[in-house]
């Protein structure tokens, strides 16, 4: 019994030191998959590797430790979905690297990337000049997202001889049935204003909300629900 505790606690333990490590090599380790699908996935390989191959140790052991493995990935997924703040420690948050043309040092370096890889990530997407993007969102699966400037959308504004737009950022306000604080901070509002304007009584309310973004020019909103209907609420 002894020994089946061992197996326990070091497949604890191995879950948090391989994660760590996963964590710390950085996004660009794991393309689409989560730290936590990443960390999960080598863990279970390497088990399953050695279990072939061990002919002294009970298999029970192996079981044991995949099953702890198994365990937690579901524990943490489940715990993502109740408690924002966990899935934004485990997942981190977007980052911009570019903005206006320029990439940002500060977050380049948080991002663990070169400007190198920055630039290969951009022509991936089809821009060969950074002065062409509005901005670049290195999202936390890894991948790049680009918002090219208003003259640089592929409708080629600029050949059609008309004003040109000044590209911006969607305000998202709520994401999934929670209000999004960043979203309403960007456009100095608070969270009174927003139940006000979308006639919400309290925070239950919010949950029949997938995605909820406000536009400062036409103050209006464009509201996604959980039933899949869309809608744009009027301006008031």
């Amino acid at each position: 019994m002894s020994d089946v505790i061992t197996v326990l606690l070091n497949g604890i333990f191995s879950f948090l030191f391989v994660f760590v490590l996963a964590k710390l090599l950085g996004k660009k380790q794991i393309a689409e998959l989560s730290f936590t699908d990443y960390a999960i996935g080598i863990s279970l390989g390497s088990i399953a590797a050695e279990w072939s191959t061990d002919v002294v140790n009970p298999w029970y052991f192996y079981a044991i430790a995949m099953a702890v493995f198994f365990v937690l990935g579901m524990a943490v997924t489940l715990l993502q979905r109740k408690t924002p703040f966990l899935k934004k420690v485990l997942h981190g948050s977007p980052i911009v690297i570019i903005s206006d043309g320029k990439i940002d040092y500060q977050n380049l370096k948080k991002s663990k990337l070169d400007v190198n890889d920055v630039l290969g990530m951009c022509r991936a997407k089809g821009f060969f000049d950074t002065k062409d993007i509005a901005f670049a969102v290195l999202e936390t699966s890894g991948d790049l997202s680009v918002l090219p400037k208003g003259s640089e959308k592929p409708t080629v504004v600029s050949d059609l001889d008309l004003p040109v737009e000044q590209a911006s950022m969607t305000n998202y306000l709520i994401l999934d049935g929670r209000v999004y604080n960043d979203g309403l901070t960007e456009i100095e509002k608070s969270e009174s204003w927003l139940f006000e304007r979308l006639g919400i009584k309290n925070k239950k309310d919010l949950k029949k909300f997938l995605l909820v973004s406000y536009d400062e020019k036409t103050d209006s909103f464009d509201v996604q629900t959980k039933n899949k209907q869309v809608q744009a609420s009027e301006t008031k």
